[in-house]
Order: C-alpha cells, then sequence, then structure tokens
C-alpha cells in the first residue's frame, strides 16, 4: 500500500532514473553550437587527447558531454543523422551498464554510437553484438562513418574469417559480431598452444543489440566445440526401420512439454523382439535403448519445416525464436543422426565435446555488459537474477498510436487460417500494406497456398531464403503489399510506410498465433506504428494452436462452449486472452527454469573452466 502511494508521488524508479539524467541532456546540448565549428581534423585530435586522458586515468563519467556531443555532431555530418534527445537518454543508460528498452523504430543503431566511442577510448576494445551476420556487416559499414570521421578503426568478425582476420578485427577500437562468433572464438583460443595464436583480446565492454533473443532465448543452448567419436553410425539407419513399428499410447507415450518419449512395458517387450535382445535395460544395451528413444523423439516430436529442414542432403536446424537456419549446429547426444536416418540422408558420425560454455556465463566475464531492444520488461527479473542487469524503459521520440484490436479465437486452425485469407485478400483490396508473423516454415507455406488461391500477390519470408529478408522486410510498408515471415521478420530492418499509406491506417500486422513467450508477440506488434505512424495490429487463435493445446488448459474450452461457439465463428472475449496470457506466462516460467538448471550445471563447470583457462 505504502509502495503504491509513494509511486504516485514520486514516480517510479525508472521515472525517476530518467529525471536524474536530465541535467546531463542539457549540458550535452548546451555544447552543441562550441562543437559545430570544428574542422574533422579539431575534431580527430580531441579524441585523440581524450584518449591520452582516459589512459592516464581520467574517468570516462567527466569526458561523457563532450564526447556525446562530438558523436552527435559527426554523425550530423557523416549520416545527415542527429541523435534525439532520447537517444542521448539512451547513450548514457547504456554507458552506465544497464539495458535500454526502446521501441522498434527509435534508432538503436544509432544509440549505441554514443557509448561506444565513449569507451573506445581506453584502448581495451568495444565489442558490439549482432544477432546475425547481415546486420554485424550493415551496422559496421553504416555507423562505421561515425567512428572513421572521428578517426577510430572498425572491424567486423563474421563466419569464415581466418585467425590472421580475426585477429585485426579484435585488434580495432570497436568489434562488430554475432554472439556465437564471439563465443566461439573465446572457447577456441582457450584450445591453443601458444598466446600468439590468440584472436580475442581481454573481454572489456560488450553492448548487445537484441539483448533478450541473445541473453534469455538463445541462453537455453551453450555453445560446443566437439570432435568426430568413434561410434559406428549404422545403429541408427537398423533403429529407424523399427521406429515406425512402434505404436503411440500402445508401445509409448509422449510429453510434447518436455519434449522427451516413456516406453511402456509392451514397447520394451515388441523392441527386444525385433532388436533380438533379452533384456533392454541390460548395461550392455544401454546404448540401445539410448537410440531407441532417440528415434521416437525424431519420428514424433521433431517435424520437418518446422524444427528442421533438409537442405542439400542435410539437416539444418531452425531456430525456433526467430526462423533462421542454424547451418553447422547440430543436436547433441544421437538426435542430430536420428533425424537423419529419419530423412534418409547421410548419418554424420557423433560428435564428443572438446569445450562448451553458456552464453550466460560466457557475457559475464565482461568487465562492463550493456543491452538494447524493443522488448525487455517482461523479463526483467531475468535479467537482474542472472546478469545483475537493469531494464530502463526509455521514452519514445514520438508518442505510439497503434491500435492493437483483441485476439480473435476459432474453434479449429482450418476456421482460422480461412479467417485469415479472407482478411488479407480484403486488407489488400483496400491497398493497406499486411505484415503476417507465422511461428513456422510450414505454416506460413500453407498459408501462402490459400493466398494464392484468392490471388493475392505476396512474399513469403522464412528461414529458406532469408538471403533477401531485409530488402522485402524494408518494402513491406509499401502500399498494396502483403509479406508473409516467421518470427524473425526481419529484425533490425525498419519498414518505411509508402505514399498514401498513412491514410489507410499505416502497417497493419497479422499474428497467425502467439508465440510461446509474450515478448516474442511483442517484437512482432513493434513493426507497425514506429516513430509516431499510425498502425494496427491482431492475433487470430484457434484452441488446437500447440500452445492452447499444450498450456492452455481446459479451462479455455470451457468458457468456448459456455459462449456457444460454432464453427467458423469467432470470438473476442477478455476472459479467454487473460487465460492465454497465463498459459504465456506458465511456459515463460517454464523456459526459465531450463535456463536456470543449464546454468547451475554450467556452474560448476565454470569454476573448472577459470583454473584450466587461466593456466
Amino acid at each position: 500500500m505504502f509502495k503504491a502511494i509513494a509511486k504516485k508521488i514520486l514516480g517510479s524508479r525508472n521515472d525517476r532514473f530518467l529525471r536524474g539524467l536530465a541535467p546531463l541532456v542539457d549540458r550535452i546540448n548546451g555544447l552543441e553550437a562550441a562543437i559545430k565549428p570544428l574542422t574533422q581534423e579539431e575534431m580527430q585530435a580531441r579524441v585523440t587527447a581524450f584518449r591520452q586522458e582516459v589512459q592516464n586515468g581520467r574517468p570516462l563519467d567527466e569526458l561523457l558531454p563532450e564526447v556525446f556531443a562530438l558523436v552527435r555532431e559527426a554523425s550530423q555530418r557523416a549520416l545527415s543523422m542527429r541523435h534525439f534527445d532520447v537517444q542521448l537518454i539512451g547513450g548514457i543508460t547504456l554507458h552506465q551498464g544497464k539495458i535500454a528498452e526502446m521501441k522498434t523504430g527509435e534508432g538503436k543503431t544509432l544509440v549505441a554510437t554514443l557509448p561506444v566511442v565513449l569507451n573506445a577510448l581506453t584502448g581495451k576494445g568495444v565489442h558490439l553484438i549482432t544477432v546475425n551476420d547481415y546486420l554485424a556487416k550493415r551496422d559496421a559499414a553504416w555507423m562505421g562513418n561515425i567512428y572513421n570521421y572521428l578517426g577510430l578503426t572498425v572491424g567486423v568478425i563474421v563466419h569464415g574469417l581466418s585467425d590472421q582476420e580475426r585477429q585485426a578485427a579484435y585488434g580495432s577500437d570497436i568489434t562488430y559480431g554475432t554472439n556465437n562468433e564471439f563465443g566461439f572464438d573465446y572457447l577456441r583460443d582457450n584450445m591453443k598452444f601458444y598466446k600468439e595464436q590468440l584472436v580475442q583480446r581481454d573481454l572489456n565492454y560488450a553492448i548487445v543489440d537484441e539483448v533478450d533473443s541473445i541473453l534469455i532465448d538463445e541462453a537455453r543452448t551453450p555453445l560446443i566445440i566437439s570432435g568426430p567419436a568413434e561410434e559406428s553410425t549404422a545403429l541408427y539407419t537398423r533403429i529407424d526401420a523399427i521406429s515406425p513399428s512402434l505404436k503411440l499410447d500402445t508401445h509409448f507415450t509422449l510429453d510434447e512439454k518436455a519434449k522427451s518419449v516413456l516406453i511402456s512395458e509392451e514397447g520394451v517387450a515388441r523392441c527386444e523382439q525385433i532388436l533380438g535382445v533379452e533384456n533392454l535395460y541390460d548395461p550392455a544395451n544401454v546404448s540401445l535403448q539410448h537410440h531407441v528413444l532417440q528415434g521416437l523423439r525424431a519420428h514424433h516430436l521433431y517435424q520437418r519445416d518446422v524444427d528442421y529442414i533438409v537442405k542439400d542432403g542435410q539437416v539444418v536446424i531452425v531456430d525456433e525464436f526467430t526462423g533462421r537456419l542454424m547451418p553447422g549446429r547440430r543436436y547433441s547426444d544421437g538426435l542430430h543422426q536420428a533425424l537423419e536416418a529419419k530423412e534418409g540422408v547421410k548419418v554424420e558420425a557423433e560428435n564428443q565435446t572438446l569445450a562448451s560454455i553458456t552464453f550466460q556465463n560466457y557475457f559475464r566475464m565482461y568487465d562492463k555488459l550493456s543491452g538494447m531492444t524493443g522488448t525487455a520488461d517482461t523479463e526483467a527479473v531475468e535479467f537482474k537474477q542472472i546478469y545483475d542487469l537493469e531494464v530502463i524503459s526509455i521514452p519514445t521520440h514520438r508518442d505510439m498510436i497503434r491500435n492493437d484490436f483483441p485476439d480473435l479465437i476459432y474453434k479449429s486452425q482450418q476456421d482460422k487460417f480461412k479467417a485469415i485469407a479472407s482478411d488479407v485478400k480484403e486488407l489488400h483490396k483496400k491497398g493497406q500494406p499486411v505484415l503476417v508473423g507465422t511461428v513456422s516454415i510450414e505454416k506460413s507455406e500453407l498459408l501462402s497456398n490459400l493466398l494464392k488461391k484468392e490471388g493475392v500477390p505476396h512474399d513469403v519470408l522464412n528461414a529458406k531464403q532469408h538471403e533477401k529478408e531485409a530488402e522485402i522486410v524494408a518494402l513491406a510498408g509499401q502500399k498494396g503489399r502483403v509479406t508473409i515471415a516467421t518470427n524473425m521478420a526481419g529484425r533490425g530492418t525498419d519498414i518505411v510506410l509508402g505514399e498514401g499509406v498513412v491514410d489507410l491506417g499505416g502497417l497493419h500486422i497479422l499474428g497467425t498465433e502467439r508465440h510461446e513467450s509474450r515478448r516474442i508477440d511483442n517484437q512482432l506488434r513493434g513493426r507497425s506504428g514506429r516513430q509516431g505512424d499510425p498502425g494496427s495490429s491482431r492475433f487470430y487463435l484457434a484452441l488446437d494452436d500447440d500452445l492452447m493445446r499444450l498450456f492452455g488448459s481446459d479451462r479455455i474450452a470451457g468458457i468456448m462452449d459456455k459462449l456457444g461457439m460454432q464453427e467458423g465463428e469467432a470470438i473476442e472475449n477478455r476472459l479467454v486472452t487473460k487465460a492465454i496470457e497465463n498459459a504465456q506466462k506458465r511456459v515463460e516460467a517454464h523456459n526459465f527454469d531450463i535456463r536456470k538448471q543449464l546454468l547451475d550445471y554450467d556452474n560448476v563447470m565454470n569454476q573448472q573452466r577459470e583454473v584450466i583457462y587461466s593456466l
């Protein structure tokens, strides 16, 4: 009670933090007139002088106003982009080692240049971490104009570089790259024999772009460097042949939430009969038993074009959070081999782990860490608990006027997709651009076929062809455009509205189902209504969607029956929407437990790793 009264009088912690930065923003703005007349050479000379002062012990905080003012002027000259006051606030937040939550379209890429230049003065290197190679290259080249203008060097770490190229990139003042590249370079460095072969310097300061994606979504999968083991691959093919003869609910049961399989007594007897063994649970047959379980998981819990695709004779994993392909990544414990046997492609040898680390433990090694994203608030507790990072919500430059309509709920997916195709056709006729978000490649292709039948021209953007991703997404705001995209929906690419689109209501976002994380839904919504543009969004759900089926409980179905729903009919109901949000919270809690457990295991290994790697 007292907290609520105090909050009303004093404002929230976030409000107080933002108010405290106002004098600093005023000081930066006050320096603008003095810095405008400086030549490029004079600006570079100041940066060099500041670098010397920092190395002599002067704190970065004392230099912040002038350095930020220099960066703003350099940006104005090199890119014709001037940092807004809210972007200065974002920059200060990042410099202080916090997470800046900034809405889509608020210019996070430009915000990062402020703390990057300030912290580069230490000479210890600054790492800017992005979600994919394309964004790393794009941002390094684009923002590199500002850094080069001020006399600073920029490097990019992407897949396929030699050790010499990596050393040069890490030796630059500022280094852009993906989380995987930085993490794997750390592991590879610690497997080398001589100091001269190392590519990374000490981990000084990192800004993580799309921090929620990297520090939360991807934190469930550790980074592993592996080498081939000696085991034969023939057993996978043999086991794959018996999987179809085992019947669900008779020989085995599935737990879809935990993605696990349990073999019944009848199933054990059937396996023993087919495999010609006396006791499947004999210690000598432990490998057989493991292979049978992995074979059943491959056949019944992992779907082609949802969890993985087959490309060029290989099974390639699809990232469940972004919809991107992850070439080179393999499922562990023989699951990848079981999938290869299922799909009839070459079964690769199983690997043994040579080195591994979780993203949590890698990023906690930086002396200072900060991040930015459009959606972090729902996971603020986890950021604080695991990384000791506080989330600060930065106000928008212009008020957000997007119209978020309530969810429409249907009895079946068939009804839902029919309604989506019909609504997209209507919006297309009107000329309003539509971005349709799907949760898997399979669903995006299903919807694409329905729209073809309706005669609606559209682009499909999914993990099968993300080379063209940025240009397709950039055009998604043009009049009459219909774009179907998996979750990634081109993160990091702005959708600019075409001529006349504002009068039609801006970009409409159509979600084909709720993701198990509220954050991913919010990201999809955030593609529309940027920088004060008009826009709208709506999610379409069905009772047999995965989220509803696995976590939605029977309560939702009961509410629907009471409302007397007919086939093909939709309802908008606050109770149902609330029940769905509760289901999402349950999944988020479940996923947090998985990440926490992974970290607890890795913390034990981390103590050993620190001792060995420091030798």
